[in-house]
């Protein structure tokens, strides 16, 4: 458990670095239905979604598909904290471009960002699985063109990579991994295409934005 993504990427995954809501109507509200007349009877018409209902699938293709729908789940999990660090990573490469003669400033820069961003993501983080973490780091290389080490060793320094790394590895993780989408990780790729299409995306990424400017105004 990433205890974990966050000790073991803290600025990573912070600056490299729930579930929607339902509305469960209350007795007050109203729902439009589509209605059958019958007589003097107004019955009200709901159609409900087609259920298939299949044999049970054989051992093998039960385990995969049971593999399959935990990746889709940590990759819903995860996303929307790849897509802020994207985001992220991309206006602390602007700043630092700035501040490139300012070794001061630069650090006290990196500093307030870390600050800012355990302040609003340290509990989330700390709650991911070591499942959830490696997708985690491989979704931040498909956002940013990155790896978490490159990363790290751009903004923390080559030492502090080489420790993140090794730490990393105690948890059956790696900050060198890369993500492949049209090779070793395309069905990771078809789910992030998949999720990419909907809009629990864009409420999630609009909904991590809105929190990190409210971190920002506190």
């Amino acid at each position: 458990m990433l205890l974990k993504t966050v000790k073991i990427l803290p600025l990573l995954l912070l600056l490299c670095v729930s579930s929607l809501v339902a509305q469960q109507p209350t007795a007050t509200d109203k729902i439009l239905v589509s209605a059958v007349i019958e007589g003097n009877d107004t019955i009200p018409h709901i159609l409900l979604d087609e259920f298939v209902k299949n044999e049970k699938l054989p051992k093998h293709l039960a385990k995969k598909r049971e593999k399959y729908n935990r990746l889709k789940y940590n990759i819903y999990k995860v996303y929307p904290y790849a897509v802020i660090a994207a985001d992220v990573l991309k206006d602390v490469d602007v700043t630092l471009a700035k501040l490139e003669n300012d070794k001061k400033a630069r650090k006290e820069y990196l500093k307030s960002v870390e600050k800012e961003l355990n302040k609003r993501f340290k509990g989330e983080l700390e709650n991911l699985t070591i499942s959830q973490g490696q997708v985690l780091v491989k979704l931040i290389d498909r956002q940013t063109g990155k790896n978490c080490f490159n990363i790290v060793r751009e903004l923390k320094g080559g030492f502090s990579a080489v420790v993140w790394q090794s730490v990393a590895l105690i948890f059956s993780n790696s900050l060198k991994k890369e993500y492949d989408g049209q090779g070793a990780d395309n069905e990771m790729e078809l789910i992030v295409a998949e999720l990419e299409a909907t809009n629990y995306h864009k409420y999630k990424y609009q909904l991590q934005q809105s929190r990190v400017t409210q971190a920002k105004a506190h």
